[in-house]
């Protein structure tokens, strides 16, 4: 065969080649749209996932080491300082400068009332002020004059020029002036007291916070009539709001006077709040309030809240465990770290792990465990008393993965 022949031989179709070509580029573009929805789904559960876990709260080891139920009792949050805010002057409203749930400063203006007339009465007062101030001024300056005219009357005495009687009358009147600018000066008192009475009537239109704490009831709008007195049945409002001191928050419980000799003033408690059935709320016994109630037979009783925190708020529901400790020499010491519920933790890599929820997201910690306690862990390390952690996270979980809390059903 010659060598040409052998060169034929070795050449591609033309029509072989593009047929033979078609079907790569499908292959391409369906490469690329599979590279795409992987990266997308990559992004989406790295970014886009929402979890919704159950959370509890870290408790104090100490808070339940060793303590003993002896009565449970039921009640409500209330505040023990708490006020419905009015004006001190009957008035119609201008302003309303409060919402509810709105935290105030003691002092802060919630409502401003119409001081029309309580302007035109202070204007009327420092008017009145002027003009005594100004008499006054005028009685001296005869003052000075009499003065004058009783040294020359003096001096006219002294060289037989005048009579004795004009000396004499001459000091009379400096005696009158000066018993007139006393007078006067009563009376520049008594216009500065107009004043300020004045003064007192247009701040009285300005109703501000007797204390710091929160707007829980917003009651008068703009147009409105208030008056520090009922109205007996009629259209005008006797306050502008409520507002709640929210660090005097405690809990009052009604105890069965059968029981009530369980109870005693700074025994330790641990109240559970309705909303939350799985925080437990360290606390004390305040006082026992020393009054029965004849027609339940129960005795009220002060319980302290020792955590500070703005899920609690007024009339919730609570049921509160009183605790009964042993002697003091006979306690063990305190042992250190907190309980969480086993169901938090995770084992990964040979290490001990839970997700703490922090600003809507879940924090990884390593930790450091200690005994178990029935369904409940000791972690000696990693976690503050006080922290939620999340309950049996799901194996997808990774840290800083957003999360909601599931609603309580």
């Amino acid at each position: 065969m010659e060598k040409s022949e052998l060169l034929k031989q070795l050449q591609l179709d033309e029509t072989a080649r593009s047929q033979g070509a078609r079907p790569a580029l499908p292959l391409v573009v369906g490469l690329v749209f599979a590279v795409i929805a992987v990266l997308g789904t990559w992004y989406w559960l790295a970014n886009g996932r929402v979890f919704t876990v159950r959370t509890a709260t870290a408790q104090a080891l100490g808070s339940v080491q060793g303590s003993v139920s002896v009565l449970d009792a039921t009640g409500y949050v209330t505040a023990r300082r708490q006020a419905t805010v009015s004006a001190r002057v009957t008035g119609q409203v201008t302003a309303v400068l409060i919402e509810e749930g709105q935290r105030v400063q003691a002092g802060e203006v919630l409502a401003r009332l119409d001081d029309t007339d309580a302007q035109a009465q202070l204007g009327l007062a420092q008017s009145k002020l002027t003009a005594a101030r100004a008499q006054l001024e005028g009685l001296r300056l005869l003052l000075s004059q009499a003065q004058r005219d009783a040294a020359r009357q003096q001096d006219l005495l002294a060289r037989k020029l005048t009579s004795q009687q004009a000396a004499d009358d001459a000091r009379t009147l400096v005696d009158t002036r000066k018993a007139d600018i006393t007078t006067q000066q009563r009376q520049v008192e008594v216009a500065g007291r107009g004043v300020e009475v004045a003064q007192v009537a247009l701040d009285d239109t300005v109703v501000r916070a007797p204390f710091a704490g929160v707007i829980t009831v917003k009651a008068a709008q703009p147009g409105e009539i208030v008056s520090p007195f009922s109205a007996g049945g009629g259209y005008t409002r006797t306050g502008i709001g409520t507002i709640v001191d929210m660090d005097s928050l405690e809990i009052e419980v009604e105890v069965n006077e059968a029981y009530i000799g369980r109870v005693q003033a700074g025994q330790p408690v641990e109240t559970t709040l309705n909303a939350y059935p799985d925080w437990k709320i360290p606390g004390k016994v305040i006082t026992i309030i020393p009054a029965a109630d004849r027609s339940k037979a129960t005795v009220k009783v002060r319980i302290s809240i020792d955590v500070k925190d703005a899920r609690i708020v007024p009339d919730m529901g609570a049921r509160v465990t009183f605790l009964e400790h042993g002697p003091a020499a006979a306690q063990p010491e305190t042992p250190a770290g907190v309980l969480v519920p086993a169901s938090a933790i995770r084992i990964q890599d040979d290490s001990e792990q839970l997700f703490v929820l922090s600003d809507g997201h879940a924090q990884l910690r390593t930790v450091k465990l200690g005994q178990a306690y029935s369904d409940l862990r000791q972690v000696l390390e990693g976690v503050r008393s006080g922290e939620r952690v999340i309950l049996a996270p799901p194996a997808e979980l990774q840290d800083g993965d957003a999360v909601k809390t599931e609603q309580p059903g």
